[in-house]
């Protein structure tokens, strides 16, 4: 079975009113996510998390913490099965413009904590919860985790 590593992260900011917001984006199967991608050779985790960020949504952030690393599996119609290694970090956001990347997500947004955690259930990846959890006890943001499962 063939192996992938990637990093991304959970990126939020601060509005000018010292409210947090997350950013959260949906990617090309309808699926609530979090941007993330492929390592290149020479890379650190953190360097693949803040570029793949970049790339993604146009913005630049800084590591915060690491969250998670999350493991699944999953089928490449041509390579066929892959071992998936996901490394998370919380990631906040310092400068750029939201601009989704188009090939590789539909859309991306900024959200309240509430709305992020509405929208992760509804049609988030499951992996995801516990990553989300994590990054909010950071931020020290209470959410609807209770139903969740």
């Amino acid at each position: 079975m063939a192996k992938e590593i990637s990093a991304g992260g959970v990126v939020y900011r601060k509005t000018e009113e010292n409210q947090i917001e997350l950013m959260l984006i949906e990617d090309r199967y309808m699926k609530i996510s979090l941007p993330k991608g492929k390592q290149e050779p020479g890379e650190t985790m953190e360097e693949t998390a803040l570029r793949e960020i970049k790339e993604e949504t146009g913005i630049h952030g800084k590591v915060v913490k690491p969250l998670e690393t999350i493991y699944y599996n999953y089928y490449n119609p041509k390579i066929g099965a892959i071992k998936k290694e996901v490394h998370y970090y919380l990631v906040e956001a310092m400068s750029g413009v939201l601009t989704p990347q188009l090939e590789e997500i539909k859309t991306v947004a900024w959200m309240t904590p509430d709305k992020a955690w509405t929208r992760q259930r509804e049609s988030g990846y499951h992996n995801n919860i516990s990553v989300l959890m994590k990054a909010y006890r950071l931020l020290g943001i209470a959410n609807g985790q209770e139903g969740i499962g």
